[in-house]
C-alpha cells in the first residue's frame, strides 16, 4: 500500500535554488516519488512512498521553521501514483498569471469541515469552485458556481467578467474549495485584492472535508479529481471510477471508451477533432513503447523533465 501526501504552504522563500538542493536529496534519500514546486511564495506538492518513509519526509519539512504549519491531507493507493521524483522551481506555486497577489500577507478567512456546510447553505453565500471545468464535471458541492476556466490562470478574467455589485463584494459571503486548498487560498487573496470583504475558503480542500465527513452529512456530489495516477477519488478517498485520456488530460469513464473516436493513449471523442496527424503519429508510438514496457513489467516513464 503506497500512502499520498497532497501539501503546500504560502511563505516567503529567498532562496529557492538551495531549498531544492536540500529537498531532493532527502526525498531521494527516503525513496519518496512525486512532484514538488518551490517559488518564492512557498511550496506546493504531492509525494508518495511507504508509510515509514512519507511520515520521515514530512517530519523533515515541517522541521523547516517555515513549513512548520504545512497544510496536509493523507489518502492511500494500492499502485504507486507517480513513477519520479520531481522537485520544480516555478514563479508561481499555483499559476494565476498576475502580480500583486500575495496570500501569505492577505487571504480570506480559513472554514473548516465541521462549519463548512452551514456557510455554503446559507442563502447569503456566493459558492464558486475555484477548479477546472473537467475537474467540476466529475463531481463538486451542491449549488456551486462552475467558471468554466480550463486553468487556474483564467479565474481573475471570469471574476471581472461577472461585474458583481457593491453589494455582493460589501454584504455577500464568496466561498470557495478546490482539491487541497491552495488554489481557492490564493483566490481568496485575489479576491480580497478586488475589494470583496467577506471572503471564505475551505481549509484542506475537498479532500480534507472528505476525510472527516460522514458521507449521509457531505454534500458533496460525485468524485473528486486528483493529479496522479489514481484520476479520482469517491468520497472514502479510495481510487475512483475514472480513467484519463492521455490525448487531452481530462476524466473518462468506462463507457466513454467504447466511442469509436477512443484510441488509448491518444484521444477520446472529447478530443479526436483536435488532433494533427503528427500528433497522432506520436501519441501512438508512446502508447506502443508503454505497452511493450508493461508486457515486460517495466514502467516507462516517458522523457524526464525535471
Amino acid at each position: 500500500m503506497h500512502k499520498i501526501t497532497a501539501l503546500y504552504k504560502f511563505c516567503d522563500i529567498e532562496d529557492p535554488v538551495q531549498l531544492q538542493r536540500k529537498l531532493k536529496k532527502e526525498l531521494k534519500n527516503l525513496q519518496i516519488l512525486g512532484t514538488i514546486i518551490i517559488g518564492r511564495e512557498g511550496i506546493n506538492g504531492t509525494l508518495s512512498g511507504t508509510k515509514l518513509n512519507l511520515n520521515k519526509a514530512i517530519k523533515f519539512l515541517k522541521s523547516d521553521s517555515r513549513f512548520s504549519m504545512l497544510d496536509t491531507k493523507e489518502s492511500f493507493s494500492r499502485k504507486a501514483p507517480f513513477l519520479r521524483l520531481k522537485v520544480k522551481i516555478k514563479d508561481e506555486i499555483v499559476a494565476m498569471g498576475i502580480g500583486g497577489i500575495s496570500p501569505s500577507s492577505q487571504s480570506g478567512e480559513y472554514v473548516g469541515h465541521k462549519k463548512w456546510n452551514s456557510l455554503i447553505k446559507d442563502k447569503n453565500t456566493i459558492l464558486i469552485d475555484t477548479r477546472n471545468d473537467y475537474e467540476y464535471s466529475i463531481g463538486t458541492f451542491k449549488n456551486s458556481i462552475n467558471p468554466q476556466t480550463s486553468n487556474f490562470k483564467e479565474f481573475p478574467k471570469w471574476v471581472t467578467k461577472q461585474k458583481f455589485s457593491k453589494f455582493d463584494k460589501m454584504q455577500k459571503n464568496v466561498a470557495m474549495f478546490c482539491t487541497g486548498g491552495i488554489r481557492c487560498e490564493k483566490a481568496s487573496s485575489f479576491m480580497k485584492n478586488e475589494g470583496f470583504e467577506n471572503v471564505y475558503h475551505l481549509k484542506g480542500g475537498i479532500l480534507r472535508y472528505l476525510e472527516n465527513t460522514d458521507l449521509k452529512c457531505s454534500l458533496w456530489q460525485g468524485e473528486c479529481f486528483v493529479f496522479d495516477d489514481r484520476v479520482s477519488v469517491k468520497h472514502d478517498l479510495t481510487e475512483g471510477d475514472y480513467d484519463l485520456c492521455h490525448g487531452c488530460r481530462t476524466p473518462i469513464t468506462e463507457q466513454d471508451k467504447l466511442s469509436k473516436h477512443y484510441i488509448k493513449g491518444v484521444s477520446c471523442a472529447k478530443c479526436i477533432n483536435d488532433k494533427t496527424p503528427t500528433q497522432v503519429k506520436r501519441y501512438k508510438s508512446r502508447q506502443k513503447q508503454i505497452n511493450l514496457a508493461k508486457a515486460k513489467n517495466k514502467n516507462h516513464l516517458g522523457p524526464k523533465t525535471n
